[in-house]
């Protein structure tokens, strides 16, 4: 007999919305509430640093293409979540910052859980069905890369060649897979989380 799917929520939008901010203030306030939440990263399924960049540092169609390990993502997160699935799963699976990949033990969902995933290209064709309900944050790249400067202390500028890869392969994704028409609802992220 097939267990109780857990309601899945995907977090999109673009470098720099928000998504990370907004997942872990919903699984907060949902944890309070006395919800079983799920909190993952797409950040979790990155691909080796050897994969990512085999297209060259600056390749946009790279980003775009090599970053994520979405067939790892969909067997040890999202299919044991799905209907069918068995519940037992991982939240990632690599350090992208260490380029080093995780052992990190399988977990067991209670049915009826809730899964929160943030990241980016979540509307992408082989993910969109995954999703009870998702989100896209929508702002500019101007806003979008000066919030990742910030945050990482890379250049503000969107037209800079250190920003080439991830502004080009995101416009990429929004052109290709266009996640505003995909997604349940579609937030106006410019002056992030208002309350």
């Amino acid at each position: 007999m097939p267990a109780e799917p857990v309601l899945r929520v995907a977090i999109d939008g673009v470098d720099g919305a928000g998504k990370t901010t907004l997942a872990d203030a919903l699984a907060l306030g949902l944890r309070a509430a006395g919800a079983q939440v799920i909190r993952a990263s797409v950040d979790g399924f990155h691909f080796p640093r050897a994969i990512r960049y085999r297209q060259g540092p600056h390749s946009p169609q790279g980003f775009y293409q090599d970053s994520y390990d979405y067939a790892r993502l969909r067997a040890v997160l999202l299919d044991p979540l799905s209907v069918g699935g068995n519940l037992r799963y991982r939240t990632a699976i690599f350090d992208h910052r260490q380029d080093l990949a995780l052992d990190q033990p399988e977990l067991q969902a209670v049915p009826g859980s809730l899964l929160i995933l943030d990241g980016i290209f979540l509307h992408r064709p082989e993910l969109r069905h995954y999703w009870d309900y998702s989100v896209f944050l929508a702002l500019s790249f101007e806003v979008s890369v000066a919030r990742m400067a910030v945050r990482d202390g890379s250049d503000p500028d969107p037209q800079a060649l250190s920003n080439r890869r991830y502004v080009e392969g995101q416009k990429r994704y929004l052109k290709l897979c266009q996640p505003e028409e995909h997604a349940h609802l579609v937030l106006d992220y410019t002056q992030g989380w208002v309350f």
